[in-house]
């Protein structure tokens, strides 16, 4: 078959998809990824053909940017969506034309992020199937709250709810900007509501997240999505301060970016004061003054490979850099930002593989400590051992692959 796979986001948004890409392809099927341009060189050393998205996704949560604000807000779910939506917005016309050009002669079209209303769009219009790709659950269920909320000890009933308010508040938000790209760059007639029912493939691994039971077949928890990286390898430098020494604690928020930095290192420090630290800037300035004494400064390092060389990730709670973390089989200290970085944050501390987390506007240096003492705590440590072995067993890419393949062929 012939696929043509979406996306637009992080880097931690694009890896998971690129794996799948790769599954797919050596499955047999020519893919060709439209996505965020900061990926394409890894879609590059992967051989998988890609294509550009317009857009700037570092920009946007630089100060000035439409998703600045949600580095200092806590994690609003308004805020989230509206930011989202008017951020998307801009894009919407080049994304659907984009689209609309690749998919011509595909076979199915595959969607994550914030591209998702546009490729259920495009596909309608060339009457192609068209499949989901999710990094976090988005499906109605009565198990547990929307993962776009503040994680609350709701009832079945209001769980449910909740699924179904956010995506409603998404598509009010999204409606205008999509059907007014519809009618220009497809023709097509306004849509009243959003669309509901088509199959979903989860890079989640139900270690993690079990599928709930009462999700119909078409949506399912396949297991995360990894490629390694085979064309990379460490600097000497980095290599000899893993060797000189016990495994240091890692920290690094990734594209978290436009917060207060200097306020977060001046809270982190004194606690990892005489620990061997290596920091992962990411997107985000820093002084490196303001860093511990023993630190080593990395750039973009493969999580597969730097994560089971530490003894503990400090991370914003990324749906990548989360499963990452609980694979390599060591436990994580979350400080979540915004969106979904919450849900992940709670579900590794309900699972036991991460102390209870405090948001990046509330954590302070004792309450830091504290979870940092609790992240040392042995049955943590032994729990995060157990669930590794319990996701090292899964096939992630392979079972979206065959999910994939089967409702396209249907």
């Amino acid at each position: 078959m012939k696929l043509t796979v979406i996306t637009y986001g992080s880097e931690g948004d694009n890896r998971p998809l690129v794996a799948l890409c790769c599954g797919l392809q050596n499955a047999g099927h020519d893919v060709l990824f439209l996505g965020e341009r900061s990926i394409e060189c890894f879609a590059n050393r992967s051989g998988i053909p890609f294509q550009a998205l317009d857009g700037d996704m570092k920009a946007t949560v630089q100060p000035g940017g439409p998703l600045h604000r949600l580095m200092n807000e806590g994690g609003n779910p308004g805020s989230m969506a509206k930011a989202c939506a008017n951020f998307a917005t801009v894009n919407t016309r080049s994304w659907m034309s984009s689209l609309l050009s690749a998919a011509q002669n595909c076979d199915g079209i595959i969607f994550s992020g914030f591209a998702g209303y546009v490729a259920l769009s495009v596909a309608e219009y060339l009457n192609k199937p068209v499949i989901g790709a999710g990094l976090f659950p988005v499906s109605p269920t009565k198990e547990f709250p929307s993962s776009l909320i503040p994680p609350l000890p709701l009832p079945g009933w209001l769980n449910y709810f909740s699924h179904k308010t956010m995506m409603g508040i998404l598509w009010h938000l999204f409606r205008r900007s999509i059907n007014e790209a519809r009618k220009d760059v497809c023709g097509q007639s306004p849509r009243r509501k959003a669309w509901s029912g088509y199959p979903i493939a989860y890079g989640i691994s139900p270690c993690l997240l079990s599928q709930p039971q009462d999700w119909p077949e078409a949506w399912q928890m396949c297991g995360a999505w990894y490629q390694p990286d085979c064309s990379w390898s460490p600097e000497q430098a980095l290599t000899d301060f893993l060797n000189g020494g016990e495994p240091p604690v890692y920290v690094g928020f990734g594209s978290m970016s436009g917060f207060d930095s200097k306020r977060l290192l001046t809270i982190l420090s004194p606690a990892l004061a005489g620990r061997r630290v290596i920091y992962a800037p990411g997107w985000s300035e820093y002084d490196a003054s303001l860093l511990p004494a023993e630190t080593f400064i990395i750039g973009n390092i493969p999580h597969d490979w730097l994560f089971p060389r530490v003894s503990l990730v400090i991370h914003h709670g990324g749906a990548g850099t989360s499963h990452a973390a609980t694979k390599a089989g060591i436990p994580s200290l979350i400080i979540p930002f915004s969106g979904d970085q919450f849900f992940w944050a709670h579900r590794l501390a309900q699972i036991g593989v991460a102390p209870k987390p405090k948001s990046m506007i509330k954590i302070d240096t004792p309450t830091f400590t504290k979870m940092l003492k609790d992240a040392g705590n042995h049955t943590m440590i032994e729990k995060s051992r157990v669930l590794a072995q319990c996701m090292e067993a899964e096939d992630g890419v392979g079972r979206a692959v065959r999910h994939i393949e089967r409702f396209i062929k249907q």
